[in-house]
């Protein structure tokens, strides 16, 4: 049953908002919500079952911190001279799970419990509400989406933390369920996720979604874990529970290795899983530590991409680490904000970063792998 929608419009000067008030059950279409059509502000008001306060969001340019280089003959190959990261909309709340959908961006505002939209025409633009979150309850905390990826078919995955599962966007725009129980026990909040060549997704489930976090009390596992979902069954494994706050995730080039970020401040690192012919994975190594470096620097090991030669582009403390497949650190886009993700984008050669309130991105000689 198709749920009505509250639709509302704000003039800012001469720039429309059209924006989506109430909460829409993801079962059924969402209807399309217009571009700002060339505006350079954009209100964006909640959905009525998210408490955080509304946001103004602009288009913005110029660059955003620096570039440190830690080895400038491997970096060289990697990046232009000349790159700096460049600013595109700010004014998030906490801008997260950027992907690349074939001429646009899409990224999620997690406490705003709303996707939004970019692209080089028309700036920011409101394209879910609410993207992880559809209960009839208001409540804060992160309730709404985090990780987006693309699946075989090229439609959307989502991580969303308030219905604390993962689901698609089908074409016609209806969001349907994929996954949100291990063993009749309900996830904790999935966080982000990768598609592996063969259709099997392979995700991550911190607790940072339920409003209490870990010590949630409608927390059901007793554990964080990286689970996969089988793609000729839907059917859920437990990859590990060994990690205490799995966060942002990819698969090598050559897909025998899964990293994995571990968010938490006491234990900051990148783990390494060799992956078995089955799909499960061995026992993991420590790729990268970088927990002397919580606390001097803004941010902990979160989204991370890989690039054709096997590099890491991981944010970390300082911002975008970028890590040899020998885990050596080559250097950092150094933000100067906490920051969440990154994905590569147009031709596969532009990573577009979130950090924090900001939405930006840096040009590159090396393009992602499976971007």
């Amino acid at each position: 049953m198709r749920n009505n929608t509250l639709l509302f419009v704000i003039l800012i000067g001469s720039v429309m908002f059209v924006g989506c008030q109430s909460a829409t059950k993801t079962e059924v279409p969402i209807a399309k919500l217009p571009s700002t059509a060339g505006g350079n502000e954009l209100r964006c008001v909640p959905p009525s079952n998210t408490t955080t306060p509304p946001r103004t969001i602009r288009s913005a340019s110029g660059a955003l911190g620096r570039i440190d280089r830690l080895d400038d003959d491997a970096l060289d190959r990697l990046l232009p001279k000349e790159a700096t990261i460049e600013k595109l909309a700010e004014g998030f709340d906490w801008s997260e799970g950027p992907v690349w959908m074939g001429g646009h961006l899409l990224f999620s505002d997690v406490p705003l419990n709303t996707i939004f939209k970019w692209d080089e025409r028309d700036g920011v633009s409101i394209f879910l509400q609410p993207s992880g979150y559809d209960g009839k309850a208001p409540r804060g905390g992160e309730p709404g989406s985090n990780g987006l990826t693309r699946d075989r078919d090229g439609s959307l995955l989502l991580c969303q933390h308030g219905n604390r599962r993962i689901a698609r966007q089908e074409k016609n725009r209806t969001v349907v369920n994929v996954a949100d129980h291990y063993r009749s026990r309900r996830f904790n909040s999935p966080n982000d996720l990768v598609v592996k060549s063969n259709g099997d997704i392979y995700f991550t489930d911190p607790p940072y979604g339920l409003v209490n976090n870990v010590n949630d009390l409608t927390k059901e596992l007793p554990y964080q874990g990286v689970y996969r979902v089988w793609a000729k069954d839907k059917r859920v494994t437990l990859l590990t529970s060994d990690m205490s706050r799995p966060n942002g995730l990819a698969f090598s080039p050559d897909e025998k290795i899964l990293y994995v970020a571990n968010s938490d401040p006491t234990n900051a690192v990148w783990m390494a899983f060799p992956v078995n012919n089955d799909g499960s994975l061995g026992a993991g190594r420590v790729f990268l530590d970088v927990t002397a470096m919580v606390g001097s620097k803004k941010g902990l090991p979160d989204g991370l991409k890989v690039d054709a030669l096997g590099n890491l582009w991981a944010t970390g403390p300082g911002g975008v680490l970028i890590i040899s497949p020998e885990g050596k650190h080559l250097g950092t886009l150094a933000t100067g904000e906490a920051t969440s993700n990154c994905a590569w984008g147009d031709e596969g050669s532009t990573l577009y970063i979130t950090a924090d309130m900001y939405l930006c991105r840096v040009r590159t000689k090396v393009k992602g792998a499976r971007w």
